[in-house]
């Protein structure tokens, strides 16, 4: 019914894309997926680089973090096979690169949290922590961990 949804959405998930350093993706331990940070990689290229606040504004930050979540969802699916088989998105960590002064955090980390409800439903409500930071990776705008519940197998 997910993998449904995001046809009506007209959402394709992206390939995932390959790791910037030493670690994997998402990890599945017992009924859980946790994903690795994910920034806002299309096709190879970082699409947000910088300060939200600064050079970026408070909807490049959104539009960001959109891609982020989908680059999670490609994560979990490459390891479930389906995103039928998830249960429940747990929770959402949201890092922002943000320019001084800049506090609209929980704003920007929207985007990922409204395309989950979007796709998901109820089903996509989650906890979540939206935090300011002054660097990310490759000076990416936004990056964004789920963890994931999964149904009885």
């Amino acid at each position: 019914m997910f993998e449904a949804r995001l046809k009506e959405l007209g959402i394709e998930l992206p390939a995932m894309p390959k790791p910037v350093a030493s670690y994997v993706p998402a990890v599945k331990a017992g009924d859980f997926v946790f994903t690795s940070g994910q920034i806002p990689f299309v096709n190879g290229e970082l699409r947000y680089k910088g300060k939200v606040g600064g050079e970026l504004s408070e909807e490049d930050g959104y539009q960001a973090a959109r891609i982020c979540v989908l680059n999670c969802l490609s994560a979990v699916k490459q390891l479930i096979g389906s995103l039928d088989n998830i249960e429940r998105i747990v929770k959402v960590t949201g890092f922002v690169n943000s320019a001084p002064g800049f506090n609209r955090q929980p704003f920007v980390i929207n985007g990922a949290s409204d395309l989950l409800g979007e796709i998901f439903g109820e089903v996509g409500y989650h906890a979540r922590s939206a935090v300011g930071v002054n660097e990310l990776p490759l000076d990416a705008a936004v990056e964004v961990e789920l963890v994931v519940k999964l149904k009885d197998a």
